[in-house]
């Protein structure tokens, strides 16, 4: 299971499902159910195998997938969420809701502020 010293929640769930694959990865099991290692990379988009096969290790090791072979030949092997990756659901449909009222411009970002003294403001 998880290898974490901090007792920080938010940094022990950025350990899980942090960097830039992730997540995706955790999309396409999501939208489209238990996913084989080549829907995953087509799905994902720019991965490379290795990479890919690490986020996945790291996604087992920490209890969100589990990695199912099946008997056949050739070997079919599928990646399908676990009770505590089913348990992720609400942050990740938090994570759409979010980052869809920023991609439709719903937040005002307040202007820039210096704070620069004042003679060094009129010198930019």
């Amino acid at each position: 299971m998880l290898n974490y010293n901090s007792s920080c929640p938010v940094e022990a769930t950025l350990s899980v499902i942090g960097g830039k694959w992730k997540l995706l990865i955790y999309r396409e099991i999501y939208m489209h159910g238990p996913q084989r290692f080549g829907e995953l990379q087509r799905g994902v988009g720019k991965i490379s195998a290795k990479v890919l096969t690490q986020q996945l290790r790291e996604l087992e090791t920490d209890g969100v997938l589990v990695r199912t072979i099946y008997p056949e030949i050739p070997p079919k092997v599928e990646y399908s969420f676990t009770d505590a990756g089913k348990s992720l659901e609400p942050v990740f449909l938090s994570m759409i809701d979010w980052g869809t009222a920023f991609l439709n411009g719903e937040f005002a970002f307040p202007k820039r502020i210096s704070i620069l003294p004042n003679e060094q403001r009129k010198a930019e």
